[in-house]
């Protein structure tokens, strides 16, 4: 594209810059997938799963918003050219969910914790990564291509909410995904706590503009460069295993968005650690503890590759093309971390 950097390059680039505002969301923010839930069902508290609704609505918005503008074709995006297969977001969603709560956090918030100096943080996101590589390329690859293939899509509608009410009706693409955007902000602006909490609104809304800005920006090397890159968005389950890649062979292959996105959180979680004052270096002192960290790692990068995203791959990123795995995969990430935690929580006793 450009004589002084080459594609690869710049795309990581847009991945390493709308990576930090992640990564400033989680440490300033607050903006946290397993917070969220805890809150939920533990806090008596919905504000930081009102911030992820919004998050969401503004991503839809923005990748909408970016289709009716000419800038974006979400067609185009891993989430609606892939078939999309029920049992895998179900059963990967499940086990994605399930991990993280034994893990005490996902992907995206352990990369968040590393930037913190948490060290039980880098060793949840290095089994997380590998195990990922493991499912998707690996020695497990070969089951889990014969269990759950992916497909391209080969019709003509692809499997997203807006796109199938669009065929359905007649109704412009981008005014409907606008619309729906608009209902979901809405929905997660009406509460009293949300709108006393206008830093929350500026942290959800920031990391839907993030995911925004990378659909946009891999969108345009894609059309503008001269290289074939895929349309993507951020996603910390398998990229975080391809930076491990890279990390260890830059010299013979080229950066990605994926390098960049995750680089960007980890540099932004830095940044607001030391603006808050809370960057310190913490070790795990319980084996046991530690131990349940990692199994918890294994199954989120087993599971984020089964559901095709992990709750930021599949909870953000897909939510914001509309893409119909999403809603199922994060429902079932859900439901997974909520057995978790009752487990760790109340060990599975039968309420009295």
């Amino acid at each position: 594209m450009y004589d002084w950097i080459s594609d690869s390059a710049l795309v990581a680039l847009i991945g390493l810059a709308s990576g930090v505002l992640l990564g400033l969301a989680a440490r300033l923010g607050r903006f946290c997938t397993m917070g969220a839930i805890e809150d939920m069902l533990y806090g008596g508290s919905s504000l930081r799963m009102r911030m992820w609704v919004l998050a969401i609505g503004m991503g839809v918005m923005g990748s909408f918003g970016l289709t009716a503008a000419g800038l974006f074709a979400p067609e185009q995006s891993f989430y609606l050219s892939i078939r999309w297969m029920p049992l895998a977001s179900i059963l990967g969603g499940l086990m994605f969910g399930y991990g993280m709560a034994l893990a005490g956090n996902c992907g995206y918030g352990c990369i968040a914790r590393l930037g913190g100096g948490d060290i039980r943080a880098f060793v949840i996101v290095l089994v997380m990564g590998v195990s990922a590589y493991a499912v998707l390329s690996g020695p497990l690859a070969y089951l889990r291509n014969w269990a759950f293939p992916q497909v391209d899509v080969t019709t003509d509608t692809p499997p997203g909410l807006v796109h199938l009410a669009a065929g359905a009706t007649g109704l412009p693409l981008a005014p409907l995904g606008i619309v729906a955007g608009a209902v979901i902000v809405l929905g997660a602006l009406a509460s009293r706590e949300m709108l006393r909490a206008p830093k929350s609104v500026f942290w959800g809304a920031l990391v839907g503009l993030a995911i925004t800005a990378g659909w946009a920006g891999s969108y345009w090397v894609a059309t503008h460069g001269f290289a074939a890159m895929p349309v993507v968005s951020h996603s910390f389950s398998a990229p975080v295993g391809e930076s491990l890649l890279y990390a260890m062979t830059a010299s013979a292959r080229a950066p990605s968005f994926a390098v960049g996105s995750v680089a960007g959180v980890v540099l932004g979680a830095v940044i607001g650690s030391l603006v808050k004052g809370h960057f310190r270096w913490e070790a795990c002192e319980d084996p046991r503890e530690l131990r349940r960290q990692m199994a918890g790692a294994a199954l989120m990068g087993a599971g984020a590759v089964l559901a095709m995203g992990c709750t930021v791959g599949q909870g953000l990123s897909a939510f914001s093309v509309l893409s119909l795995s999403a809603p199922v995969t994060f429902l079932a990430i859900l439901a997974g971390a909520a057995l978790g935690l009752r487990q760790l929580i109340e060990g599975f006793q039968p309420a009295e």
